[in-house]
């Protein structure tokens, strides 16, 4: 793919990295481009090279959120209920959210609105120190349309959501690692080298039992526990009988480090 691409991919030792690059329009999200995550993320998730998914952005901005030009075009033409921006959004982060395979943010510079949600669709999130956070949403007298109402509540407590959403405050790397919206800050220049060795060690894991780990949590939100209980058991019947299952009793007895397939 040509670097003046609007996503880059690459695809190495099983990580693939999605890299926003966007740069004059701060990584915005048009549809082309929501659509374009969205086919990317369809084809890793059933690639077997691919076993971790990485999404990242190129220049100062890691997403300014929704392409507010095409946003513009669309209410200029009357369009702007229907021309489709939220609908198509929503199935990515739809997409993005119930991915089988462990998917890291690796956030460099700002992440607002939408580029925010991006952020809190992926498993594990990396912010460099320079990352800022804004939702973005009541500035423009809008409500939260990417799942920020959704995740943000169950990522740093329901006032917080509040305050991030009511007050549209733009935070630090800091502040979002105190409030629980990132898992770590590292140095800028750290920021792909921290990450790399993040996605190597996931990437090396049992990437199978990920997979069930991630649908347990994901829909165990809306079950009770005895309910939860049984799709555990379920879950791990599935992953005694894979083949990572299989390697890693195998090399419990032998007293070695397991290699995992993914399998």
């Amino acid at each position: 793919m040509t670097t003046d691409s609007p996503v880059l991919t690459q695809v190495q030792a099983g990580v693939a990295w999605i890299t926003l690059n966007r740069g004059p329009q701060r990584n915005a999200l048009d549809i082309p481009t929501l659509k374009h995550l969205h086919s990317l993320l369809d084809a890793f998730n059933v690639d077997p090279a691919v076993r971790v998914v990485v999404l990242t952005a190129s220049g100062r901005s890691f997403c300014a959120g929704a392409d507010l030009a095409e946003w513009a075009d669309a209410e200029a033409r009357g369009a702007l209920e229907t021309y489709g921006w939220t609908e198509t959004a929503h199935a990515l982060m739809t997409r993005l959210h119930t991915l089988d395979k462990p998917t890291i943010a690796a956030i460099n510079g700002t992440a607002v609105g939408a580029g925010m949600d991006l952020t809190l669709c992926c498993d594990l999130r990396v912010a460099a120190q320079s990352a800022r956070f804004k939702a973005g949403y009541t500035g423009m007298a809008y409500s939260p349309d990417a799942g920020a109402s959704w995740h943000l509540p169950r990522l740093i407590g329901t006032e917080n959501a509040k305050r991030l959403l009511f007050l549209d405050e733009m935070w630090n790397a800091d502040r979002a690692l105190a409030a629980g919206l990132v898992g770590e800050v590292v140095a800028d220049d750290q920021l792909h080298a921290h990450t790399a060795e993040l996605a190597a060690r996931l990437a090396n894991g049992p990437t199978f039992a990920f997979a069930q780990t991630k649908t347990l949590i994901r829909e165990g939100a809306a079950r009770n526990l005895p309910d939860q209980l049984q799709a555990e058991l379920a879950a791990g019947l599935l992953c005694g009988r894979s083949a990572d299952g299989a390697e890693a009793l195998r090399a419990s007895l032998e007293k070695r480090v397991p290699t995992f397939s993914g399998k």
